[in-house]
């Protein structure tokens, strides 16, 4: 495995030196004093067994949150396929109860997970924390278990999950409890483990079967660690990151990650991104989202946000080159193996916000063990998923500086541009204006735009005018869903969203006077303790129509083995932005696709709540239904005794509309059909 000297002289960069010149406790994080010797043998044993573990795994696999450890969302399933997709239909459903539109006492929910197919089981995890296994060929309940955690929104505007993790030992004791554990985590930090078969408690795992992660939150502890995405399992490894209040404050708790034994609940080693003074004086770099792994060389990959405060950075001015990267770490050291940093000194909350995809691709006749992170700003960066180095060229480029009205921050001069796959969508100008939402606003948008600053990607904040023009938006231009590939193909797919944010600055005695509430990823925020509070808002006239043209959503097919695009289409329809509009125009999505060897996509994500099915060649829409709420998360792909079946969970998301549910809804051929 390379070391970090050869990393850095490998890379090249600015931002390799920083990462090597870093103290050796930011990079190999410290190991439990109360680790015992018969812990490390267990890691080196998860180790040897690991390295015939092959990147694409040989039998039809769903048992995580992006299907597979590879993160590349795939199935060799092909019963259903392009000729028969059209004949889809609705197996079973289940309405689990778990919902709120926060119209009662309890706050709206956000359900975002992705079914976990394993064991012959479809396990779910719901908002109000509680675990869910189902018959995944009727969707009959097996058992379920109730975290009885308090339903506040402790951290979040909303009662939020994204599901489970599932683990199982590889030598499994007979007539023992707990040789698989299904993993759900809550709001206010607590980790629970439960028997795959059962549902009862693993009382050998952490304090009878609850681990409580907030013991380690011991720096700005403004919040509990929320943990709202399940842990990644890798081996006997559960890696653990964790969420938190965004735009709050100067100084929050620092984005550690931690490896927990999947047996024990014990602490093995943890992972910090920011130095211990900035720890001091900033907070968050944290992985709120999953990770990936490749298994057979031992790495984990981090994707890490942004630190604090998120949209001023006078704080955190020195190098914190770990912050809003992609870093490989050995998973049974913590140790960094490579870095790269794709927002030099972020001030816009582009968070890394989905684990990167891994793939094997052959480029230039040369065979590629690669990676393929997508960000918020609608880039795809592509590199050696071993080694850190760039696929295609990554330049530094120069970006605006700003107009000096915002004391203490100090920009970067340049920043990661990918050359390939082209970005996947044009941020070099303003958007032009949409001249119907113009028209209809009697000019409003015109004037608006007359008021933004905007010179290009990286405008930084400022406090004139309307203030800056975000494009993309803080939700980003890819969410957590993230990229699926298909091997045999080398076709990565991606969906995109194409939305227009002001970002404006205000210093306190302003910020109080303008200040009149916020939303979900929108609105006032304080960003306490910094001279600079702040405003979010999507660029609409009166009716609530988008000032800039569409599409404001699409689907995207590459070519991995050029870079290029195959194809791309709009995805849905708004139907948010004061009147349904034609699909034609798209809709902004949140949740990723699923590829499958029938060469189809199949996908939710979108506004207007229907589920879709894509071929995979041409992009052609080739089968729909409708959803109670937007699908916004991965669906699954799984087969159970000889049958294909495709499950979306439709829960919603108030940063797309204001439309809950409580829905898994699973699909198959006819009987008579797939047989």
């Amino acid at each position: 495995m390379p070391t970090l000297r050869t990393t850095a002289q490998r890379l090249g960069t600015a931002t390799a030196l920083a990462l090597f010149l870093t103290p050796l406790p930011l990079l190999a994080q410290d190991q439990d004093a109360d680790q015992d010797a018969s812990s490390a043998e267990d890691s080196a044993s998860s180790q040897a067994s690991s390295e015939s573990v092959p990147l694409v795994p040989g039998t039809p696999t769903w048992d995580s949150f992006h299907g597979q450890l590879n993160a590349q969302k795939y199935s060799p399933l092909d019963q259903i396929n392009a000729d028969n997709v059209g004949d889809l239909e609705k197996a079973w459903e289940v309405h689990t109860g778990d919902v709120s539109d926060g119209s009662g006492d309890l706050p709206p929910t956000v359900w975002s997970a992705t079914p976990v197919f394993a064991n012959d089981t479809l396990y779910i995890g719901t908002p109000f924390y509680r675990i869910l296994a189902l018959d995944p060929a009727t969707g009959e309940q097996k058992w379920s278990f109730d975290t009885e955690s308090k339903l506040e929104a402790l951290t979040q505007p909303a009662l939020k999950s994204r599901g489970v993790a599932y683990w199982e030992a590889d030598d499994p004791v007979e007539g023992e409890s707990c040789q698989k554990i299904v993993y759900l985590g809550t709001m206010d930090a607590q980790l629970f483990a439960v028997d795959a078969d059962t549902g009862e408690k693993c009382t050998s795992f952490a304090d009878n079967g609850v681990l409580d992660v907030n013991q380690w939150n011991d720096t700005h502890a403004k919040w509990p660690l929320s943990l709202l995405q399940p842990p990644t399992v890798v081996g006997d490894h559960l890696i653990l990151g964790w969420a938190g209040k965004d735009w709050e404050f100067e100084q929050a708790p620092p984005g550690t990650v931690f490896s927990i034994n999947a047996r024990t609940g014990e602490r093995e080693w943890s992972f910090e991104a920011l130095s211990e003074e900035m720890r001091e004086k900033s907070g968050t770099a944290n992985v709120w989202t999953h990770m990936s792994a490749d298994e057979e060389n031992g790495l984990v990959y981090l994707p890490i946000s942004s630190p604090s405060p998120n949209y001023w950075g006078g704080n955190r001015t020195e190098e914190a080159p770990l912050a809003t990267s992609t870093t490989a770490l050995d998973v049974d050291t913590g140790e960094v193996v490579w870095s790269r940093q794709w927002v030099h000194h972020d001030v816009w909350d582009y968070d890394i916000n989905a684990a990167p995809t891994l793939m094997d691709i052959t480029v230039d006749g040369e065979e590629i063990p690669a990676l393929i992170q997508a960000t918020k700003q609608g880039f795809l960066f592509v590199v050696n998923r071993l080694t850190g180095e760039d696929v295609w060229p990554i330049e530094e480029r120069p970006v605006p500086q700003g107009d000096g009205s915002v004391e203490g921050e100090e920009y970067a001069d340049t920043q990661p541009f990918p050359t390939k796959p082209a970005p996947l969508l044009d941020q070099s100008e303003k958007p032009k204006i949409w001249g119907l939402a113009d028209a209809v606003g009697g000019g409003q948008c015109s004037k608006l735009w007359d008021e933004l600053t905007y010179e290009g990607m990286y405008t930084p904040p400022t406090t004139k005018g309307e203030g800056a023009l975000a494009y993309p938006d803080s939700a980003g231009g890819v969410q957590w869903g993230g990229v699926a590939f298909d091997p045999a193909s080398q076709t990565a797919i991606v969906n995109t969203s194409h939305i227009v944010q002001t970002i404006k600055l205000y210093d306190r005695e302003a910020y109080e006077k303008a200040d009149s509430g916020s939303g979900n990823e929108s609105g006032f925020s304080p960003q306490t303790g910094s001279p600079y509070g702040m405003r979010l808002e999507v660029a609409r006239n009166w009716l609530g129509m988008p000032c800039w043209e569409p599409p404001f959503g699409e689907v995207v097919a590459l070519d991995m083995k050029t870079g290029d695009v195959k194809w791309r289409r709009p995805i849905g329809s708004s139907q948010q932005y004061g009147f349904f509009m034609p699909e034609s125009w798209g809709s902004p999505t949140i949740g990723g696709p699923a590829v499958t060897a029938g060469n189809l996509v199949f996908i939710g994500a979108s506004m207007d709540a229907k589920l879709r099915a894509y071929s995979l060649d041409s992009g052609e829409e080739l089968w729909e239904d409708q959803a109670e709420a937007p699908a916004v998360a991965n669906p699954a792909v799984y087969e159970y005794e000889g049958r294909e079946y495709v499950a979306f969970i439709a829960g919603g998301n108030s940063i797309l509309k204001d439309q809950v549910g409580d829905q898994v809804v699973v699909y198959a051929l006819p009987e008579d059909e797939d047989e």
